[in-house]
């Protein structure tokens, strides 16, 4: 089953923000899109986003770059999907593209009715896999810390 979804296009004049610079929005869109892609595909199903975290802008992407965005599954729950993206450009004149920002995002499968549904299990072949299945097991349990910090706002 093929984790990784990559998305490649040019980044536009309407994407600009008022530094020149690639605005922060049209990303996370870009992340969201590319996020979803890889998350139905894994498991053939509507997906929701039910988390977005620890997003880092490295560096600004500028108009007319190439821009690749890479969504990869990294951990699967019962029902959910961890997926890691990163975004990256190059000038067109370039080889080589330059990691631009980083994030995790977590999508439920669900049916028709709204309700979760199972999805594939991930099972990490590689090294780097094993260890991007930490990684997500360590942020989730982050997760949990900060969720539990934050409860008295949310009343």
């Amino acid at each position: 089953m093929n984790t990784k979804t990559v998305f490649q296009f040019i980044s536009e004049p309407s994407d600009v923000n008022y530094g020149g610079n690639v605005h922060g929005g049209s990303v996370m869109k870009w992340i969201d899109q590319a996020g979803y892609a890889c998350a139905s595909s894994w498991s053939s199903s509507y997906c929701v986003t039910v988390y977005v975290g620890g997003i880092r802008f490295y560096s600004p992407i500028k108009i007319g770059h190439i821009v690749k965005v890479e969504a990869e599954v990294i951990y699967t729950g019962r029902t959910s999907m961890h997926i890691a993206i990163n975004v990256f450009s190059r000038n067109i004149k370039r080889k080589e593209f330059e990691k631009k920002t980083h994030c995790i995002i977590v999508f439920v499968a669900v049916d028709d009715e709204g309700n979760s549904v199972e999805v594939p299990k991930f099972a990490p072949q590689t090294e780097q896999e094993k260890q991007m299945e930490k990684y997500a097991v360590k942020l989730m349990d982050l997760r949990k810390n900060i969720e539990e910090e934050m409860k008295p706002f949310f009343e």
